[in-house]
């Protein structure tokens, strides 16, 4: 059942990931990434899997040390949420990346492949997308537009 629901955790997000890599333009996908209610089933998964090891996920957050990290992951139910965990946040970034790239005008055809970057090595994505966001905002400010708020 853990296996089962560690890989769901990831499918329970891929409708959300897809619309914004493969239909970036369909006004209900924009209406969808908006929405924080995306990452629901997917805590429903978390929840799933960190209350039965709850003393110990309380142990690793609550006093971190890398030992005390590691035997959390070493409990399937651990590992598990701790994934489910990453797959909400990275979704939750991925549509924040998604957002602010319509709002700002960055092509789907740049924002696709570094979504699907998100979905892999979401600190990478986020770094190139604030230099790609940085790099906007000065040739918007440059062309007389407002400048970007920061973060």
């Amino acid at each position: 059942m853990t296996g089962f629901l560690f890989e769901l955790s990831f499918w329970l997000a891929s409708p959300v990931w897809l619309l914004m890599i493969f239909a970036p333009r369909w006004r209900p996908t924009a209406r969808i990434a908006a929405s924080p209610l995306t990452v629901v089933p997917v805590l429903v998964v978390y929840f799933t899997m960190a209350i039965p090891v709850f003393p110990e996920l309380w142990a690793a957050v609550r006093s971190p040390d890398i030992d005390g990290f590691r035997d959390l992951t070493l409990l399937a139910n651990g590992a598990g949420a701790i994934w489910a965990q990453v797959i909400a946040w990275d979704l939750l970034l991925g549509q924040w990346m998604f957002l602010e790239a319509r709002r700002l005008g960055i092509r789907p055809l740049v924002m696709s492949p570094l979504l699907v970057l998100t979905i892999l090595l979401s600190p990478v994505a986020l770094v190139v997308f604030l230099m790609l966001r940085a790099g906007k905002a000065r040739s918007r400010a440059a062309a007389g537009h407002q400048a970007v708020q920061p973060l």
